[in-house]
């Protein structure tokens, strides 16, 4: 009686279940834990460049608003690998002096020219942000339905098998519906996280994308009063 508790208990794991399912179960299942890793990965990813970002935003706006010259901190700026707000900063500065090395005389343009640089650099750094968030929603969205798919060939299985046999004997359509069930599980654990984090991680992006929009409006404005500035006093030269 004991050796046969011990196979009835090995039959009904799921490494058991798994080799036991047929072809495409198996593709199925094999692909939703393809997809579960993936999750994972992109979730770390994430949560690594999240707080990699907020950090340096956050030691970027403080240099910033130290009161360091925008000269110096943008020739410390050049020989680095940017990123974020001072992907930005780098990006209107350099248009601000290639202008001005060109003899800019005109406010409107020189302001059109640097605020369509930041824009553009803001798309980017944007873009960078959202990087693999469409693998999440597309996980959380499809792998039910795969999983769904793997169980209705599961349940096909165990009637094909009732007809095999002409028997409803519960050992014999035990095995598909366990298999069915399975695939169903393994579609919801791949798709749960990839939901969740693709909702944090957005609410995070619009979050950093937001500083980013907000520090252009800021460097606009006062890179705005220094063109007047500027060109008030190449005037007064003249």
């Amino acid at each position: 009686m004991e050796q046969v508790g011990l196979a009835a208990t090995s039959e009904v794991t799921l490494w058991a279940l798994f080799v036991e399912a047929g072809f495409v179960v198996k593709l199925v299942m094999i692909g939703l834990v393809a997809a579960s890793i993936w999750t994972w990965a992109i979730i770390i990813d994430k949560s690594v460049n999240y707080a990699r970002a907020r950090r340096q935003f956050d030691r970027f706006e403080q240099v910033f608003w130290s009161g360091q010259s925008l000269e110096d901190l943008y020739q410390m700026l050049t020989d680095r690998n940017t990123s974020g707000m001072s992907s930005i900063f780098v990006a209107a500065m350099g248009e601000w002096k290639k202008s001005f090395e060109r003899g800019a005389r005109s406010p409107m343009g020189l302001q059109m020219r640097i605020d369509k640089s930041m824009d553009v650099t803001l798309a980017r750094e944007s873009e960078k942000l959202e990087a693999r968030l469409g693998s999440l929603a597309s996980i959380g969205s499809a792998a039910p339905f795969i999983g769904l798919f793997g169980t209705v060939v599961g349940i096909m299985t165990s009637f094909q098998a009732i007809a095999g046999s002409k028997s409803t004997n519960l050992a014999v359509v035990a095995p598909g519906i366990a298999e069915a069930l399975l695939a169903t599980a393994m579609g919801l654990l791949a798709a749960i996280p990839a939901v969740i984090a693709y909702n944090k991680f957005s609410s995070d992006a619009g979050k950093l994308t937001g500083r980013m929009e907000g520090f252009a409006d800021e460097f606009s404005g006062i890179l705005s009063r220094q063109i007047d500035e500027k060109l008030q006093q190449r005037q007064a030269a003249e």
